[in-house]
């Protein structure tokens, strides 16, 4: 087996040649109309807006950063310019059930004008009819029947009288009421002494006819009332009369206005009818009706008199300056804000409210357009979810308090009538969250049936690079910034493959690639430049290393003082160099760490002192686990695996998570079974599987870089590398220092595809391979493990054959291999 070799300088980083760049700078270059490498999102975008049936919502799914708002927002805009104006809508008074509103639909700019048509007739109300009651024709009336009133009276007691006077006797009035009085002959008045000295018959007689006259005087007044109620009937339906004749002039000139929309005319006449029944509203007449009059005219009167307010319309979505369909973009989705509500007043102590305090919310606005909604803000708002699904389940939005949905208080309020719901929602969140969502909502996956998924990374090529250029020539332009000449552009293109961790693809994160942008653009205003050149690019890079690596500094120091122990030179049995990631904020840097591994006489186990403390992750556990069944299989097939091992991450404080650095434990545990000490001057990296093969990783550019810095930092001798997985070899787009080392010949990267390679590297030592007898080689790292686990294996058996039991379970010897290769 040929050793692996270095790779050479053109593969650690893939350059964006820029002479094949089609202009100079992209002031040349038109916007980038285009959407860069999102053709399955764009499709489904375009699928879910242009179907128009129930359910058809979208989930517009990815990482933040990708620009899914933005080009959401510009397929539905591009739409939506094209769409109808959507109608108005508004709510008024419900003359017949108070606490259930009406909604109007009116075409679009109408409802204000209907608005302020009704305000203009309520605030000529106010002024005509008090005029009119005012006005000498009605006082005539009015008086004439006051009058007709008052003779009828006097036409009564005045028979009365002329009757009394056929029998001698008066009919008086007096400050207590009416009295009877008898007559002499000379037409005066007998006093009560004349009266007492009359004969006892005469006296019996007056009496008797008094008598008499006093109960015809009381069915006189008896009828008194009857007589007031019959004015007050006739007064009644006079002032009605008056009133239609007045205000029919004002209602049908409205009515010829909205022929047209039925609605409007019946409630027209709903409104006449209505300021007939109650035209005491507008004719009070002292003072105190007249405060009753300012506050029914603002709708606030406790005591539920007419108020002039009912007359009034409540636009709740005004169209008259909509061009197109509607695109709303809810940015704080609570439940109000999302379906609407009803406002309440104080007014003397207690919560009053009126069709007026209705109030849209963004279902509303959108309705016969378009609504995009943050999908985790939508989630983590109460009630906000299940409003927003029982609006579209229902296709109508039904105005309610968060109290009177859920049953949660029993306050009596309005229940305004449900607006009919035509509106496309688009959602727009992380994949994990549609997961969720589509495996735990039942409703979800009916109302939204399409999902645009959209791309973290495109495939890098000419067409690409292109396609950044006009990005960054639109974002320029838009933004006021700089041109980018072409070395610029390919810097941004390269910077582009690194976020994408792979030099075969570009990032689609937006949000990154815009702020370069900015802050190339600031370092070329600060160099005094008029285009953004390559090194205004490369300063932004370093300069967030810069700003970001006070940790990763610290980490360093403690390494160079001797503080946490690496070693970059020399060799030592069981131990390895393994290599990880670490984030502070979003900034990631790579460090290495200790891994070591004993071995000694024991059941067949392989621990995970991590896993044993709790600070092993499952993936990490599931690495180790991997190594015993590499071990087994090829170690073990034949005999049992009498072996107890201990792996550990020296010096670790924190939790361990992940797989890439099982290679490296599986290295530091075949060297102690070996003996054979491993190259301290290498860092190594890499997940493996059972049969021992090294898997891809993550973070492959951190690590590298993390392991070179702290060579660097101690001298480079040309000795110094790192292993990672030949399947990574795309991923690299390192730092262009660590490319010059390896030009150099100073730093060397090494790809391995087997565990093999990566061991007989690390020790210098040939792996081996099963030769025709089926054994290793006995000078070869499997040969030298095969036979140390014989051993193990013998002194098992003769454990078990004296009786003395398993070592594993009370043997205290180390079994174990010394640091010059040599058994214990």
């Amino acid at each position: 087996m040929n050793p692996p070799q270095p790779l050479a300088p053109d593969q650690l980083y893939h350059v964006c040649d820029a002479s094949l760049l089609p202009f100079e700078t992209t002031s040349e270059l038109a916007d980038g109309l285009e959407i860069i490498g999102q053709a399955r999102a764009v499709d489904a975008i375009r699928f879910g807006i242009g179907i128009d049936h129930h359910g058809y919502n979208l989930f517009a799914l990815g990482p933040n950063g990708i620009g899914r708002q933005t080009i959401v927002n510009r397929f539905l805009s591009q739409r939506a310019a094209g769409e109808p104006t959507p109608d108005d809508w508004c709510y008024v008074y419900n003359f017949e059930q108070p606490h259930k509103p009406r909604a109007h639909r009116l075409p679009p700019g109408r409802a204000v004008v209907f608005r302020d048509d009704m305000k203009q007739l309520s605030g000529e109300l106010l002024t005509v009819l008090p005029a009119t009651f005012a006005g000498e024709e009605y006082q005539l009336q009015k008086r004439g029947l006051e009058e007709e009133l008052r003779g009828l009276h006097t036409e009564a007691l005045e028979t009365l009288r002329a009757e009394a006077q056929t029998h001698s006797i008066a009919l008086i009035q007096t400050p207590g009421g009416f009295a009877f009085a008898p007559l002499k002959e000379d037409g005066e008045v007998i006093s009560p002494d004349e009266f007492m000295r009359l004969d006892q018959e005469a006296q019996k007689k007056i009496e008797a006819e008094v008598g008499e006259l006093q109960e015809s005087l009381q069915r006189i007044m008896q009828q008194i009332p009857n007589l007031h109620r019959d004015m007050q009937k006739r007064l009644r339906e006079l002032n009605e009369r008056v009133v239609e004749f007045t205000i029919a002039p004002l209602l049908e000139e409205l009515r010829q206005k909205y022929t047209d929309l039925p609605g409007i005319s019946q409630h027209l006449d709903d409104v006449q009818k209505d300021i007939v029944e109650n035209y005491e509203a507008f004719v009070q007449e002292d003072e105190s009706n007249g405060r009753q009059l300012i506050g029914a005219i603002m709708g606030m009167t406790a005591e539920r008199k007419p108020s002039v307010s009912r007359y009034e319309v409540n636009v709740v979505i005004d169209n008259s300056q909509t061009q197109g369909a509607p695109v709303i973009f809810l940015d704080q989705p609570r439940y109000q804000n999302l379906v609407g509500m009803v406002e309440h007043v104080a007014q003397m102590g207690a919560l009053v409210t009126d069709f007026t305090l209705i109030k849209r919310g963004a279902l509303h606005e959108a309705n016969g357009g378009y609504l995009l909604i943050d999908a985790l803000k939508l989630l983590s708002e109460p009630y906000a979810w299940e409003g927003l699904k029982r609006a579209l389940r229902k296709s109508e939005i039904a105005i309610e308090s968060i109290g009177q949905a859920y049953s949660l208080i029993s306050t009596i309020s309005l229940e305004p009538e449900p607006i009919p719901l035509d509106v496309k929602v688009v959602l727009i969140g992380e994949r994990l969250l549609y997961y969720l969502l589509s495996g735990h909502d039942l409703e979800f996956n009916e109302l939204f049936k399409v999902s645009a998924d959209f791309e973290d990374v495109i495939e890098r090529g000419p067409d690409s690079a292109l396609a950044y250029a006009r990005l960054i020539a639109e974002v320029s332009r838009a933004e006021k910034l700089r041109p980018f000449d072409r070395p610029a552009v390919a810097r941004v293109v390269e910077h582009g493959s690194r976020l994408a961790e792979d030099a075969r693809k570009l990032s689609t994160h937006m949000q990154s690639i815009t702020d370069l942008l900015r802050e190339a653009n600031y370092w070329a205003a600060e160099a005094g430049r008029e285009i953004v050149q390559r090194e205004d690019v490369q300063k932004v890079l370093d300069t967030h290393a810069y700003h970001a690596g006070r940790v990763p500094e610290r980490i360093q120091e403690s390494i160079l003082r001797g503080q946490v122990l690496i070693d970059t030179a020399g060799a030592v049995v069981g131990q390895v160099n393994g290599l990880s990631v670490n984030m502070v904020g979003n900034h990631a840097f790579g460090r290495p760490t200790r891994i070591t591994a004993r071995a000694r006489l024991g059941g067949g186990e392989v621990i995970d002192i991590e896993r044993e403390v709790d600070m092993g992750g499952p993936i990490h556990s599931k690495g180790v686990l991997i190594l015993s069944g590499f071990l087994g299989q090829r170690y073990a097939a034949e005999q049992p695996l009498s072996l107890m091992a201990t792996l550990v991450f020296e010096q670790s404080y924190g939790g361990i998570e992940g797989d890439s650095a099982s290679s490296a434990e599986l290295y530091a545990l075949l060297s102690a079974l070996s003996g054979a000490p491993i190259k301290q001057s290498l860092g190594v990296t890499g997940s493996v599987d059972q049969r021992g093969q090294v898997q891809t990783i993550g973070g492959v550019n951190e690590k590298i870089e993390g392991f070179f810095d702290v060579c660097r930092a101690r001298g480079l001798t040309g000795d110094q590398g790192v292993l990672i997985p030949a399947a990574n070899v795309e991923n690299l787009m390192l730092r262009h220092d660590v490319v010059e080392a390896a030009r150099a010949g100073q730093f060397h990267i090494y790809p391995i595809a087997t565990v093999d390679e990566g061991i007989a590297l690390l020790t210098g030592i040939a792996a081996g391979e099963v030769g025709e007898d089926g054994a290793y080689p006995a000078d070869s790292i499997n040969g030298r493990v095969m036979a140390r686990l014989a051993v193990f294996a013998d002194k098992q058996r003769a454990f078990n054959e004296t009786g003395r039991g398993s070592p594993a379970d009370g043997a205290t010897k180390d079994e174990g291999v010394g640091d010059d290769g040599s058994a214990a």
